[in-house]
């Protein structure tokens, strides 16, 4: 079983900026698409499900700011969420957990990522646990040595503000082998592989 990451990051002069950035003045200034319009786009968004058996999710991809205080939210992805497995919320505010069409259930824990890790991989069975994001889950989970696997997609669109993925990883690069695979639709998908994995 692998842990592995997915997530999609701008490239701004200086440092990556990660999903959930705008760039001044709101709206995008990037037309093209980060995966499934064919080619080497679809090849890669065509690996985002198979082989997962749970999902960990930070709670700014489960909802905006301040979601945890309506009891009736249950994300933005509708009544039939794409993942169609367990999902663990990273909150410090957990609630009881909520079961959707699909086979998602969203379970929301405050938990260290090495715990997240543990109960997102006992729900799994045997199967990968995906790191959906965002950011800053993401950095904690690279930080604790417990990513396998990541891909990335670089999208080259200028942006105002955002998170930084790489904020206080300098080196990691060491633990990893990478690829970078362009795209003709303006996007560049790296890929990293701990070594001995």
């Amino acid at each position: 079983m692998r842990v592995r990451a997915t997530t999609h990051i701008s490239a701004t002069p200086g440092k990556g900026c990660t999903n959930g950035c705008s760039p001044p003045g709101g709206g995008a200034r990037w037309s093209g698409q980060t995966g499934g319009t064919g080619g080497v786009d679809d090849a890669f968004s065509q690996l985002f499900a198979p082989g997962i058996g749970a999902e960990i999710m930070g709670a700014g991809k489960f909802g905006h700011p301040g979601w945890h205080e309506d009891p009736d939210w249950k994300g933005a992805w509708g009544p039939n969420p794409p993942f169609h497995t367990p999902v663990f919320v990273l909150t410090h505010h957990p609630r009881p957990s909520i079961e959707m069409e699909g086979g998602t259930t969203f379970h929301f824990i405050d938990a260290s990522p090495a715990e997240a890790l543990e109960t997102a991989r006992e729900a799994a069975d045997g199967q990968d646990v995906r790191l959906g994001g965002g950011p800053t889950m993401v950095r904690d989970f690279l930080a604790a040595g417990l990513v396998d696997n990541m891909h990335i997609v670089v999208v080259p669109i200028l942006l105002g503000r955002g998170v930084g993925l790489w904020d206080g990883l300098e080196g990691l690069e060491k633990n990893y082998q990478i690829e970078a695979t362009s795209s003709p639709s303006g996007v560049t998908h790296l890929t990293f592989t701990r070594a001995g994995v």
